[in-house]
């Protein structure tokens, strides 16, 4: 496999670490996920936390292929990171996120070049640090969205983005809080109180799901503040189960996120929206869009893509 290997790409988080080992065109040759998020290394960051987290990841495919170029993407590039990489403003292209990348001496002497976050200027600024990785990768993936106009993406997550781009140009963003908000909910207020511990997160009620978009979506009910606690009383009446409660509650923040993007947009385009990330997230999302008028396309691979574009652009892919 040594000959074959290209790019050793990294898409470095809060929470986890997750590896792509790259052969020739951008093919994943494998991959690995391991839980040495920025905020979780085996040892401090002064006393080589970092390294020691690449090297019992990735060790073994970096002593085969010395030379190896390594790109990494996401929060490992922020002040708490290995190395800050400051943030790009909006408007930028791809292009932007690879002339700006920031690099660090890894103790075994490869180099670790990382990728940019991107910022949203203004009197209430917006940044985001790995997404732009993925939205570099969609742009690739589809190469037609790079000549239109009204593009769309959205990437549910903690922190969801609502991405736009125009001609390539990623033109800017918002953040909705909805997965943090979620599960502040859950664990930290009266809300969680009646719902079952140890639920199996990949089994959707979806009949409780769609209730709590129904709810979001009727404006004689007001925003979010005035129907969240029916996320409590609904249990309390015996009108929804226990077991019913947590997918209601998703599905009323969700459709109060896009309820609030579609104020903040209304004159969006009428293509499709682009969902990118997590499946069971992502499948929520679909099931959401069309309740508000919208269409949603799901967007597999799109890290791996972003990493080795931003790579391949930067000119340091082993020949």
């Amino acid at each position: 496999m040594t000959q074959a290997m290209r790019l050793l790409g990294l898409d470095w988080g809060t929470t986890s670490l997750r590896a792509y080992l790259f052969g020739a065109r951008g093919h994943v040759l494998d991959s690995r996920q391991g839980p040495w998020g920025i905020m979780a290394l085996p040892a401090p960051a002064a006393e080589g936390g970092f390294d020691q987290a690449l090297a019992q990841l990735c060790g073994d495919w970096l002593r085969q292929a010395p030379g190896l170029p390594v790109v990494a993407a996401g929060m490992v590039g922020s002040a708490q990171g290995w190395r800050e990489a400051p943030y790009l403003e909006c408007p930028a292209k791809p292009a932007a996120l690879a002339a700006g990348l920031a690099t660090v001496r890894a103790r075994d002497g490869f180099t670790v070049h990382i990728v940019p976050g991107m910022m949203v200027p203004g009197a209430l600024p917006d940044v985001m640090r790995g997404e732009e990785t993925q939205i570099a990768g969609a742009l690739a993936c589809r190469p037609e969205l790079e000549t239109r106009a009204g593009v769309r993406m959205i990437l549910p997550g903690t922190h969801s983005k609502w991405v736009r781009a125009e001609h390539g140009i990623i033109t800017g963003f918002t953040t909705c809080m909805t997965g943090e908000v979620y599960a502040a909910l859950m664990r930290h207020t009266i809300l969680g109180r009646l719902m079952p511990e140890g639920r199996d997160a990949g089994a959707v009620d979806w009949a409780a799901f769609e209730k709590g978009l129904a709810v979001a979506s009727d404006e004689r009910n007001g925003g979010l503040l005035t129907t969240i606690f029916s996320a409590r009383t609904l249990g309390l009446t015996h009108k929804l189960a226990p077991a019913q409660l947590p997918d209601y509650l998703s599905g009323l923040l969700i459709g109060n996120e896009i309820a609030a993007m579609q104020r903040m947009h209304p004159g969006a385009s009428d293509a499709p929206i682009l969902l990118i990330g997590a499946e069971g997230l992502v499948q929520r999302y679909a099931k959401a869009l069309p309740v508000f008028g919208l269409a949603g396309a799901v967007l597999d691979g799109a890290t791996e893509a972003g990493l080795w574009r931003i790579a391949d652009m930067a000119g340091i892919i082993t020949s």
